[in-house]
């Protein structure tokens, strides 16, 4: 498995978004129950309030696009290190309800501008078609952020409180993140293309791949990557819950649970060493079949299969996220990429902020049967998937990086 000539650039946008990841997305699983107590609040509360930085994500994300077409990557990144630290001490000073939602209102901002979206559009406006492995790269390294955020949570906030934990976090992104996203090549300093590896930079003057019908093509993308958020972030805040519906004991369910994490980067592994070799189209496709076939094998054999069940469904998890930065790139060239996908995730967004409610009334009330839910909505990706159009031969090749 050859590392990308970009190694360089993949180690540090990679810890970058490990950093991002980890003191965001899933700091509420440790720190929501002790905020709620301190704040006078429901628990639920604190999770509406994450939901509205999901939400305010969604809608900051095609303008923080646009800004990394016209301007790169670095100084976009460089000023969510800022943001980040700023929304994270917000939130460790935090008195009530309102102060609570506007700072994580201010982490949104930092969320739009900084998690995987804006760092694939930094890659692919530095290295054009040649993309492919990086974003690969940086999702394996920052695939381990939930290993690293939730102990770190968990220990700051029994040695310092939920509050000390906020400003370790927001420091972090001061002395670390901020030092690591101005380490990314300048756009001024890249090196001219080399003519034996023409992916390497973005022309500016090459047309897009031709895509057939690219109205069509951008819908069926962007519910593509809405169904698969809202299965995947479903299935992060209730998998414990909907193994159990399904028979399983608590320590199973606790158990098999930890197999998903694992289970992505062996994903994102068989991606960046085989897959790669084929169209991304295809892999996506493969992907997209593995909660379905999770769900059939869970709901056929009972708990026994639901190790399986962790195994199929985040593998194609982990590749999916792949899909998400590779497709696009793909089907309609590196031109406008930024802002582009941001438009195309502005429904994945919003469909991650509002799965862990919605599925969480189906499992209330079908029971193990809400996988039903979400395997028709994995059956309803994969077909929208099979219905994109390839771009001609030759298009969709990736050369090495």
């Amino acid at each position: 498995m050859a590392l990308p000539r970009n190694a360089g650039t993949v180690a540090v946008l990679g810890t970058a978004q490990t950093l991002a990841w980890a003191s965001t997305y899933y700091l509420p699983a440790m720190l929501a129950a002790p905020m709620a107590r301190e704040l006078g609040v429901g628990t639920p509360t604190v999770f509406a309030a994450f939901s509205v930085a999901l939400g305010v994500s969604a809608l900051v994300g095609p303008w923080a696009g646009r800004a990394i077409d016209r301007h790169g990557g670095r100084p976009v990144l460089m000023g969510t290190s800022l943001l980040f630290a700023l929304g994270l001490a917000a939130l460790g000073t935090s008195q009530g309800v309102w102060s609570l939602f506007a700072a994580w209102a201010l982490i949104g901002l930092a969320m739009g501008s900084g998690l995987y979206e804006a760092a694939f559009s930094a890659l692919v406006r530095l290295y054009g078609h040649g993309s492919r492995s990086a974003i690969t790269g940086i999702t394996l390294i920052a695939g381990f952020a939930s290993t690293v955020g939730w102990p770190l949570s968990s220990l700051l906030e029994a040695q310092v409180g939920w509050r000390g934990a906020c400003f370790a976090w927001a420091g972090l992104h001061l002395v670390l993140g901020l030092p690591l996203n101005a380490a990314l090549p300048r756009l001024a300093a890249l090196a001219p293309p080399d003519p034996a590896h023409p992916a390497h930079g973005l022309d500016a003057d090459r047309e897009p791949p031709p895509a057939v019908r690219p109205r069509l093509t951008a819908a069926l993308l962007a519910f593509v990557f809405a169904a698969t958020w809202f299965i995947s972030t479903a299935m992060a805040a209730h998998l414990p819950s909907l193994l159990q519906a399904s028979g399983a004991s608590l320590a199973v369910a606790v158990g098999v649970g930890a197999l998903i994490g694992p289970a992505q980067v062996a994903g994102r592994l068989l991606e960046f060493s085989f897959l790669r070799h084929v169209h991304p189209l295809l892999s996506a496709r493969l992907a997209a079949v593995g909660h379905p076939a999770g769900v059939a094998a869970l709901l056929i054999a009972g708990p026994v299969a639901a190790p399986l069940f962790a195994v199929l469904h985040g593998a194609g998890n982990g590749i999916l996220t792949i899909a998400k930065g590779t497709l696009p790139l793909v089907l309609f060239g590196p031109q406008g990429y930024g802002q582009r996908q941001g438009w195309l995730m502005l429904p994945a967004r919003l469909a991650q902020a509002m799965a862990p409610f919605l599925f969480g009334l189906a499992l209330v009330q079908w029971g193990s049967g809400a996988l039903w839910l979400s395997a028709g909505l994995g059956v309803s990706a994969l077909l929208a998937l099979m219905a994109l159009p390839r771009v001609r031969t030759g298009e969709g090749k990736q050369p090495p990086t």
